[in-house]
């Protein structure tokens, strides 16, 4: 399995979307500057969220980047509960870009079904060409499980780390023969692997890059989400996709120090 995905290791197709996307994304959320979200993409880096916190470095590397709009996908967020207001959201963050349209709308943190209403607006957004595609962010694996079933829904953003492996059981075996794209996010199960008091001491600490891979590693796994704060930050963070998947010694530790911290 591990030589199968080396070859296409970078880069993927994301589910049923068709889209072609480095197997890494970014994130507005943590003060990523506008060079390195430029670096990023240089080295293959294309799904671009625009999530929870807006930050001003990462618009301007996104308006940077104009230029090569049909190169990467931009993801707009709205937790918005009503259907006036999610058109609203999505109006609102494309005119602070400066683009016409988004890729992908994801409605953020849903812990039960979509109702119509919300629907019904993502239905018309799409017929102003103002997105694409519409993905759904759940911590509720039975909720994303059965979303994947329902051809409503292009891409999940779902919580998996080496911590918290609980999509292994609950969704990616249920993942139907034209899933939807699959986006992690939480690798580093926030900071946690990255130096816990639970992690045994004949254990070495994980980095940010070894989280991940332990995610990528995973073939149900289209796109890791990383939140990185500068340019030291996200060249290691792409550092990572050089060093491949995880051998199977590297993915036992993983998992054995993933265990510790959750404690179970």
């Amino acid at each position: 399995m591990v030589a199968a995905m080396a070859a296409d290791w970078r880069t993927t197709t994301l589910g049923r979307t068709g889209l072609t996307v480095g197997r890494l994304g970014m994130s507005s959320s943590y003060g990523m500057p506008a060079a390195a979200l430029e670096r990023a993409f240089e080295r293959g880096a294309n799904y671009f969220y625009w999530g929870s916190l807006r930050k001003k470095g990462f618009a301007e590397g996104l308006r940077n980047l104009a230029r090569h709009r049909e190169r990467f996908v931009l993801v707009v967020q709205s937790y918005a509960p009503a259907g006036w207001m999610v058109r609203r959201s999505v109006e609102r963050a494309l005119r602070r870009l400066g683009f016409d349209y988004a890729d992908v709308l994801l409605l953020g943190m849903w812990s039960r079904p979509v109702p119509p209403r919300i629907l019904d607006a993502v239905e018309e957004l799409k017929h102003r060409g103002l997105i694409r595609f519409l993905a759904v962010s759940t911590h509720k694996r039975p909720l994303a499980a059965r979303l994947a079933r329902d051809p409503a829904y292009d891409i999940l953003h779902i919580r998996y780390n080496a911590v918290h492996t609980g999509a292994e059981r609950d969704i990616f075996p249920h993942l139907p023969g034209n899933p939807p794209g699959i986006v992690a996010y939480t690798a580093t199960s926030w900071r946690q692997l990255l130096g816990h008091r639970r992690i045994p001491k004949d254990e070495r600490t994980p980095t940010a890059g070894d989280c991940y891979r332990f995610v990528l590693s995973n073939p149900a796994v289209d796109v890791c989400m990383t939140g990185t704060a500068d340019l030291e930050q996200t060249e290691h963070a792409l550092d990572a996709l050089d060093r491949g998947p995880l051998s199977e010694e590297e993915m036992a530790w993983m998992r054995r120090v993933g265990r510790a911290i959750y404690g179970k």
